[in-house]
């Protein structure tokens, strides 16, 4: 489904290849020889997503461009099934395995690897030709690429880079507190009004 959103037509280039299922909505650029297969969904929430010639946009990835972060994706791409990137940034010949997944603010390096489950984390930096192992965090500028079993120093690095105020605009809450009662109900009402007017084209 094509979709018009905020008065803004996804632009895709005749060559390539949308799966019948997938989902394009809004300031959406993509580019010739490219393919998104079933289910994917691509959306310009509240920022452009430009993707490159030549990618593979596997069934069911999520591309969300953000407020501050638009996605930027280079040319000869691979984004596995079940990925999920919003608001960053992807050099070219970059891998993306299977459920990877990269956050706000990130840029990966040319020709990269995030391998399965991999994770590269809110305005993290990952440089040209670095790998992140299955189910590894990169995390920080410059990364640090850690085990998953290794969560206090993960957060040592991940607490500074403050994921509350950065994507949602609030402070961190204190010990035992949650966010959630304060953000959802603003991200929920921004989102239900930002999409009344979609339509499909």
């Amino acid at each position: 489904m094509i979709l018009e959103h905020l008065g803004k037509r996804p632009m895709i280039d005749p060559s390539a290849r949308i799966a019948p299922n997938a989902t394009i909505c809004g300031a959406v650029t993509i580019g010739a020889n490219t393919s998104v297969g079933f289910g994917a969904v691509i959306v310009a929430e509240s920022g452009p997503v430009s993707i490159a010639r030549d990618c593979v946009i596997m069934d069911t990835a999520v591309i969300r461009g953000t407020r501050g972060n638009p996605v930027g994706i280079g040319n000869c791409v691979m984004v596995g099934p079940r990925a999920y990137l919003s608001g960053c940034t992807v050099a070219d010949e970059v891998f993306l395995a299977t459920g990877a997944t990269v956050f706000n603010g990130a840029s990966i390096g040319r020709g990269a690897e995030v391998r399965i489950n991999g994770l590269v984390h809110l305005r993290t930096r990952l440089p040209e030709g670095a790998t992140v192992p299955i189910n590894w965090v990169a995390v920080g500028d410059p990364a640090q690429i850690l085990p998953p079993d290794k969560h206090d120093e993960i957060w040592a690095v991940q607490k500074p880079l403050d994921f509350p105020r950065y994507v949602f605009g609030v402070d961190r809450p204190p010990p035992g507190g949650s966010i959630m009662p304060q953000v959802m109900p603003r991200y929920a009402g921004f989102l239900r009004k930002a999409h009344t007017a979609d339509r499909a084209v």
